[in-house]
């Protein structure tokens, strides 16, 4: 679980699922954060009189106090103008100490625009932490979880994610599976006509009992477009898990268009590990296994 967790609040968008997620994954000890970002012209850090920057303010107030009152919680409330989403949500992130955003899926407010659309400053890989999405509708379905799975395919940043899952589901007392897409090149197949099954389903084996071999974790695989496939995968799942910044299919997975795609589509909470998450993990077990200083 998180101990330190942001969740994004729009004024479009009343952040229930969000707060729904954030809850989900937060530890008992852990403190949230609800936050509220002010963007355009009006609120930029110059040229602000201090009327307007005290109606933001007070806008933000009633906005997060009305979030935490609809989900019955005491959180810190936040709030920053910046001059996107994106950039001001990874700014109080890293004020806050957080190690993970929340925010929710709606393609119509700006925090649904910032991880589905085309604002760069709130992509995944910009992020200071992990990054959770949580689907339309969550906090009117939120259960258990029951199945963590994780998109996987050997390399680092997956094998990051598994870990993640694995502690996950300790503690939540959920099962953990894996996914891996493979995909064939143009040629792999010959210029015969020998069926496409032939070549692929050896490769389908495979990565099942590569899977199989890491203990403890059901092994699923399929061949197709990652994104597409993973979403299908997602139906059964109560998180799905991915690492970003990988070298094969995965890492191609949380690139450009293949993202958003996967954040629209996937049909259970999607939690991806940035590299700033990874690069946390690293640090942390390093101070972990670390041997003992004598002096």
């Amino acid at each position: 679980m998180f101990k330190q967790i942001v969740a994004g609040i729009d004024e479009r968008y009343d952040g229930a699922d969000a707060v729904a997620l954030a809850r989900r994954l937060l530890t008992p000890d852990g403190e949230l954060t609800l936050a509220h970002i002010a963007v355009g012209s009006a609120h930029g850090y110059r040229g602000a009189d201090s009327r307007t920057v005290a109606d933001d303010r007070e806008r933000a107030r009633e906005l997060l106090e009305q979030a935490a009152k609809r989900a019955a919680l005491q959180p810190r409330l936040r709030w920053r103008s910046s001059e996107s989403v994106g950039r001001g949500l990874h700014e109080l992130c890293e004020t806050v100490g957080a190690d993970l955003l929340v925010v929710g899926s709606s393609r119509h407010g700006l925090l649904g625009r910032v991880l589905l659309g085309d604002d760069t400053q709130g992509s995944f890989d910009g992020a200071p932490c992990a990054v959770a999405i949580a689907p339309a509708g969550y906090a009117n379905e939120a259960v258990a979880m029951r199945e963590i799975g994780v998109g996987y395919d050997g390399s680092p940043e997956s094998e990051h994610a598994l870990r993640m899952a694995r502690s996950l589901a300790a503690q939540a007392g959920a099962t953990v599976s894996a996914f891996q897409v493979v995909s064939l090149a143009a040629t792999a197949a010959g210029p015969g006509t020998l069926p496409l099954s032939d070549a692929v389903d050896p490769l389908l084996d495979q990565a099942r009992e590569r899977i199989a071999a890491l203990g403890g974790v059901e092994p699923h695989a399929a061949y197709g477009r990652p994104s597409e496939e993973l979403a299908i995968y997602s139906a059964s799942l109560d998180l799905l898990i991915v690492g970003s910044r990988g070298y094969g299919p995965l890492g191609r997975l949380l690139h450009g268009s293949t993202s958003r795609a996967l954040a629209r589509l996937a049909r259970c909470p999607l939690l991806v590990l940035t590299r700033a998450a990874r690069a946390a993990e690293s640090v942390q077990r390093a101070e972990e296994f670390a041997p003992p200083v004598t002096v």
